[in-house]
Order: structure tokens, then sequence, then C-alpha cells
């Protein structure tokens, strides 16, 4: 396989006039695009994917030229080096795999509809024109879009439309930007719009099998969102409109098009009466991230992708700053600690996983830099860190002159180290390269040595550790005491006299105070002790801290998970839905000791029952009037503990709601999970399942869709998960971009492992074809990692990816799934009795 070509060194593109005629029907695209520039070099190359070329153009006069399937290039030759005005007509598919130039499906009324979009990120431009298709290669672009089109339909796009003349509709220029950038759509959609404090205007589409009223939460976000960053970037939003595009059919979650952002319909539309706040804070995190964006990607580009992170990382951390000036009273950092800091340590530890910042070597790398877990929610995680270690005033002072001196251009980590480290006066490069550069984290072990406290860091591995390994971190401490150092930089440290700092600090002694460091920190026997007298007193960061640096710990057969269980009771009354995230994650860790139907799993569903018993009084299943944001959040997670706890109350109380309501449709949204998974796992019958499956294919309500597929997939019917795995080729009944969700469902549930596991295996080649270019097509691998615990699934995963280990795509995902599975099985294998055994004393 060829490794990279960067065709930029080549030729710089300066301006595009895209011309673009779609037929729906014919699913085909006719195209003309002249795109200006300048050549370094007499031979040429433009990058194509399917492009039926007819003919090229150099300044006006037709040349050979050779299409270059393998390296997705179109070469020819020009007359000199310099300015060159190139054309190329051409010919393409409309695609179903939801990239490049696509169409999405749906109904109203029962009439079958589609509408058409884009998705050019990362390399999916030159599937609809032939382009310098790299981020480096900024340019601006003038479209022309025609299409079949029929009455009512509109045509969008990344800048507002200036006429329509015989069927064209044309759009101002844009500003300079990267290909993966451009945008349009068309089709039956229906908007609002409103403008910001600046006079932007933000609007929010969608099709009309969604009721108008959907639309509105998202704008409301959008434009208070926009208002933010303006303020807190400095830096005014640099073009006309803000338009937010739902698509019934979208591979990612959202897609950062400057001035059109597309997102799946789940992410972006909210039924103002029946949605639960957990649903509205992923949709306004999700809008707040899109647009974080547009500054931070689209006015600044990284330079390659090599740099994904900063656009991600960034904007992950950016999302939450927003939320949290936007909606306070959310406490949307709780939110974060509670998943994508605990999502991106426990991936972060495996051996293997990739640093943030990593080499493509590889056309198909690409996709696989857009490991969630570390470029989003890692890079997000050291941006929280480094942010509590220079402020808000110095991190606002950097970006703007980051912005001021990058704006329509690209950049690196070392230009926003640079303007950050000038901001701050701190070497910001230096601490944050030992983060970036290097895969996983510190373990930091705290002793007491002759009275005085040391500090020492080693790699946090799960898994075997090599001998050799002398990876370092420049570690801020955030020490619960005054004076100590901020930063560990070296191995080890002398903190000084423990009676002392004991005695200086704020509470029990601890590091890394907040939570924002992204490390863990392993305690000796008496500091730990007098965490755990006052773990009662803690503030909710500090007791879910506790319950994570355990968690992982135990995870690594540092501790035993034993020796968590009789603590866990302390923090069961906690009215803090994040203390209550935490405590049911360690319920779910534990989980994996206890097979279905084993002494085990009895023992742990009467000690979760007991845990969950006074808190499910508390909140009930259904929303109050008088509910706490701390309540509401709560909620599903109390209800879901209690529901594995075989709570008697809730099963009844579940079934009945279920019962009244008569339909999936018309139950509350707070609850509804719970309500429809009960009624699936302990009353099943054939015609609630089919009376569910029928409402799921019929719904146009994505978060209603969701419940529904979590609730059918845990169904213990073994014919009924036939049926399921039969639908999942089946568009009528499972979109493609829904299909990961519904085979992870089903692989959890242990009536249905090993059908699925089957379905997998036999239908690798179809995935592969269907869904093989999306840039999340290797985290099928990881949700069978997440899921297999035993040495037999180890050995039938190993022996059917053994020989997949060389596509670049998935290569670096297998090897670290693997070391996931093999990690598991041992720690089952190590502390499957102990935990049996106190599980055993705590309920009897």
């Amino acid at each position: 396989m060829a490794s990279i070509e960067r065709l930029y060194d080549f030729f710089e593109p300066e301006h595009y006039d895209l011309f673009l005629d779609v037929s729906r029907e014919d699913k085909r695209i006719k195209g003309k695009t002249i795109v200006k520039g300048r050549a370094k070099q007499t031979a040429m190359a433009l990058h194509q994917h399917d492009l039926a070329v007819e003919s090229v153009k150099v300044n006006g006069q037709s040349v050979d030229f050779n299409v270059d399937k393998a390296n997705d290039q179109i070469r020819f030759d020009v007359k000199e080096a310099g300015e060159q005005t190139i054309e190329v007509s051409y010919q393409a598919p409309l695609t179903d795999n939801m990239n490049g130039i696509y169409p999405s499906y749906y109904s109203v009324d029962g009439k079958a509809k589609q509408v058409v979009s884009t998705q050019f990120e990362t390399y999916f431009a030159r599937q609809a024109f032939p382009s310098i298709d790299e981020p480096e290669a900024k340019a601006t672009f003038s479209l022309a879009l025609k299409f079949d089109e029929k009455p009512g339909e509109v045509a969008i796009a990344n800048m507002p439309e200036t006429r329509v003349e015989d069927g064209v509709h044309y759009f101002e220029k844009t500003v300079k930007m990267s290909t993966y950038l451009v945008a349009f759509a068309f089709g039956d959609f229906q908007s609002i719009e409103t403008t910001t404090k600046s006079g932007i205007k933000v609007g929010v589409y969608a099709t009309k099998a969604h009721p108008a009223k959907d639309m509105d939460f998202a704008l409301d976000i959008a434009k208070r969102s926009i208002d933010f960053y303006e303020g807190f970037y400095q830096t005014p939003y640099p073009l006309a409109q803000s338009l937010q595009v739902a698509l019934p059919d979208f591979s990612a979650g959202a897609m950062e098009n400057w001035g059109m952002v597309t997102y799946r319909e789940a992410y972006l539309l909210v039924d103002p009466d029946n949605t639960e706040l957990s649903m509205k804070q992923t949709v306004a995190t999700v809008i707040a991230h899109e647009l974080a964006h547009q500054w931070f990607g689209d006015l600044v580009t990284m330079k390659w992708w090599d740099e994904l992170w900063l656009n991600e990382s960034f904007a992950n951390m950016m999302e939450f700053v927003a939320i949290d000036a936007i909606e306070p009273d959310w406490h949307i950092w709780e939110t974060f600690n509670a998943n994508d800091a605990q999502a991106a340590l426990r991936r972060d530890a495996l051996p293997g996983v990739q640093p943030v910042h990593v080499a493509v070597h590889h056309p198909e790398e690409i996709d696989a830099l857009f490991d969630p877990a570390i470029v989003y929610a890692k890079g997000a995680h050291l941006l929280v860190m480094l942010r509590s270690l220079i402020g808000d005033d110095a991190l606002r002072q950097g970006l703007k002159a980051y912005f001021d001196k990058k704006a329509y251009g690209n950049a690196t980590g070392d230009d926003l180290w640079a303007a950050l480290g000038a901001a701050s006066g701190q070497d910001i490069g230096a601490i944050m390269k030992t983060w970036l550069d290097q895969p996983g984290y510190p373990v930091l072990s705290v002793t007491i040595e002759d009275g005085r406290v040391k500090v020492s860091q080693t790699p946090f591995v799960l898994g075997d550790k090599q001998a050799d390994d002398k990876r370092l971190w420049q570690v801020p401490l955030a020490a619960s005491a005054p004076g100590l150092p901020k930063l560990l930089t070296k191995e080890s440290a002398d903190l000084g006299d423990w009676e002392a700092i004991k005695a200086a600090s704020k509470g029990p002694f601890r590091l890394n105070v907040g939570n924002a460091g992204h490390y863990i920190v392993s305690y000796d026997d008496e500091i730990l002790a007098e965490q755990v007298k006052a773990l009662t007193t803690l503030s909710a960061i500090d007791q879910a801290q506790f319950v994570q640096n355990a968690l992982l710990l135990a995870q690594n057969n540092q501790v035993s998970y034993a020796d968590l269980l009789p603590i866990m009771p302390l923090l069961a009354d906690s009215k803090s839905a994040l203390v209550q995230n935490f405590l049911y994650q360690a319920i779910a860790a534990i989980k994996v000791f206890a097979e279905p139907d084993s002494k085990t799993e009895a023992y742990l569903q009467v000690f979760t029952r007991g845990l969950s018993t006074k808190r499910f009084e508390a909140l009930g299943l259904a929303k109050k009037a008088d509910d706490s944001v701390s309540d509401e959040l709560a909620r599903p997670v109390v209800v879901g503990a209690a529901l594995f706890g075989k709570n008697p109350e809730l099963l009844a109380e579940a079934h009945q709601v279920f019962a009244k309501a008569g339909s999936a449709q018309k139950l509350p949204a707070d609850g509804r999970t719970e309500i429809l998974k009960n009624e699936l796992v302990n009353f099943n019958n054939q015609e609630s399942f089919a009376g569910l499956l029928a409402d799921y294919q019929e719904t146009a309500n994505a978060s209603l869709k969701r419940d529904l597929s979590s609730a059918l997939a845990a169904t213990p019917n073994s014919l009924q998960i036939q049926t399921l795995i039969a639908s999942f080729q089946d568009p009528e009944v499972i979109k493609p971009q829904d299909l990961r969700n519904w085979f992870a469902g089903v692989l959890a549930n242990p009536v249905g492992q090993d059908a699925a596991w089957a379905w997998f295996q036999e239908n690798w080649d179809w995935l592969v074809d269907r869904l093989g270019g999306d840039m999340s097509f290797s985290s099928y691998i990881t949700v069978i990692a997440r899921i297999f615990k035993t040495r037999e699934k180890l050995d039938e995963f190993n022996a059917f990816f053994e020989d997949k280990k060389n596509q670049p795509g998935i290569a670096r995902e297998i090897v670290v799934d693997a070391q996931m599975i093999e990690n598991r099985v041992k720690l089952v294998e190590e502390q499957e009795a102990a935990v049996a055994k106190a599980l055993n004393g705590l309920v009897k």
C-alpha cells in the first residue's frame, strides 16, 4: 500500500468554481470543476475517488490525463510552473455509505422521501469534485448547484444563496477554507431562524417528519453558544450564517462544516415536552462542540491529520466550557467527569493505544485517528488540566493571539503552545509534549516514609508492563495542602513532613484536587484510611474521584474489588448524580464476575438492591415538579440499578405504567428506557416484542428509537434475538447508522452473544463494504472487546482478526482490543473468588 503523497507540495489552489448537477432518481452527479492556483512543477495531480473523468483542460486547452485509482488521483502535465486554470468535467455516483454526496431516506405520512447532503471529512470531498483534498490546501469556493428539484424544496450550503437561474442555485463565494469543510444539502426541509447579538443568522433545518417545535431547543443553544464564543475567543464569528441541519442518515454524531453544520437527528432535535435532561445535555454539548470548531478547526485548521487533536480535543473541552457558562445550573462538568474523563482513563491505560498526537503513514490510517476516547476525551482532559494550571485569563489571551496570527490558515500544536506560553509565562510546550507525544498516563504513588510524604510516578498500564518503560510526565499535583510543588517533573519527590502536611490539608490529604489531572493516585494504607474515614464529608467530586481511583487500581489488580464493596454503602444515599453515577459504574465493573443465573449474580443483585432502595424510594420512577437537576440526572441511574437489583416495587410499577400507557410513544421520556427494558426482560411476550419493534420502525423520534433499541436488544427470548439479528442488514428496519448500537446491545445480552458474534464473523465482508469507509468503523471491534470476558472468546477473537492485523485502518484497534479482553480474562481468574466471597458476606 502506497504511503501518502502530499499533492499540496505540487499545486496550491486559490479558488474553485464548482458546478454540480445531482439526480436522485438516477443516483448520479454530473460535475464541472474549475480550479485556479499555482503549479510548482509541470507534473500535476488532483485528488479524485470514483469519478468518471471525461475531460481535463489546462488554461482552456484539452490535455491528456490518467486516472490513478490506486492513489485517488488524476494525473496530467502543464506546460510550465506558475498560475494555472484547470477545468475537469466528470460524472460520479450518489452513494449509500454516508460519505461524499449521498441521500438520506425518511418518510412522511407513509410516503418515502429523501434529502441529499454531504460528508467530506476526512478525505471524501474528492468523491464529489476533483481537488487538492488536504487540510492545508485552503482556497475559496463558489458553488452552483442543480438538482431534480420538486416544489417546496430548498438548497443550503456554507454560504447564503445569492440567486436561482434556470434551476441552478448559486451561493456566495466562501472564505478561504479546507475542502473537507465544504457542504451543501437540498430537499424538503423546514426551518426556523434567529440572529445573534452580533447579527449572525442562526438557523435550524430538519425534514418534515418531525414537529417544528423539535427545532426550538437547538436554535436557542446554537444562538447562545455563538454569543458565548465570540466573547470568550474575543474573535468575531467569521461568516454571515450558522445553519444547523438534522439529517436522517448520518454516520458520525455531527460535522462542523463551516456555516452549515450537519447532525444526526438524535443530536439536534429535541421534543420540548418529552425529553429527559441527560439527552438535552447531550444535544447541547454536541451543538456547542461543533460551533467551537467554527473557530478552532475551521478558521484555524490543523496543518495535517496528525494534528487532528488540535481540532477535536479543543472542541471537546470547549463544549463543556460553553454549556457551563450558558446553563450553569446543569453542572455540566460533573457529566464530563463521569463520562469523558473515565473513558479516557480506561482506554489510555491499554498497551498499544495511540498517543493524542500520532503520525499518519497511510491514507487508511487517517480514519483510525478518530479514537473518541483519546483524540476527543483524553485530549479534552489534558486541556482541562492545562486550563486549571494557567487559568482562564491566560487561556483567553493566548487564544486571541493564536486566532489573530493564524486566521484562515493552518497551525500545529507548537503554534498553540507558543501563544498560550506567551500569555501564561510558562513553558507550555514542554509540559504538554509529555502528555501528547506519548501514550498513557502515570499513577502517582503516595507513601509515608520516616514521617515524610514521598510521591513517585510510574506508567499506569492495564496489562504486562515493559521492564524498560521509562515514560515520565510533567504532572500538575493540585494538592489539598498549600505550599507544595505545582508540578512533579521527575520520577519522585519529597513533599515534606507528614504531620505538617496533614494539619495544613483541607480535608484528608489528596492530590489532583478537582480531578482535572489526567492521572490517578495510589495512597498508602494510612492516608487511604484517613480518606475513607472522611469520605461522607467530602465533596461530590472528591467522592467520585475516590471511586475512580479504586476502580482503575482494581482493574489493574493492584487492589481488590472485594475491598471496595464494603465502602460502597457509605455513598449509596448521596443526592449527587455524579456520585450515584460512579457508584453504579462500580457495580457495572463488578458484573464481570457474575455469570448469568449464578449465585454471584444473585448476591450482586441483592447488594445492588440494598444500595439503590433508599434513593429509588426518594426519586421514584417519574419526574416530579420539585426535582433538582441532580434528581433528574440521578433518576435513570438509580432506577437502572434498582431494575438490575430486581426491586419488586419498581418491577410492578414499571409494568403498570407500561400497561396504562398502551404504547411506547405515550411513555414519559424520564424512566422510559427502564420501563421498556423491564417489560422485555421481566414480562416478555411476543405481542409486546412485536409491538415495540413496530414502534421502533414507525417513529421518527430518535430519542425514542434509542430507548426502544436498548430494551429490545435485552430480550431473554432467543427467537426474538434471531428476529433482531435478521434485521441487522435490512435498512428498512435498522438504518446502517444505528447498526453498531444494535449489535452492541445484542452482543451484551448473554442470550444473544453467540448469535451476534456469529453474525459479525459471517458478515464481515458485508460490513466492510457497507461501512468500512466510515471513520468510526473500527468501533465495531471496540464493542466486542468491551464485552468478551472468557478465554474461549479471547481465542475466537484472536483467530478471527489474525489475518486482518495488516489493515492500517483497524490494525491498532485489533491489538489494543485483544489486550483489553486478555486483561479482563485474567482479572476474572484472579479476583472472582474473592468478589464472590465478599458479596456473600455482605448480603447475608
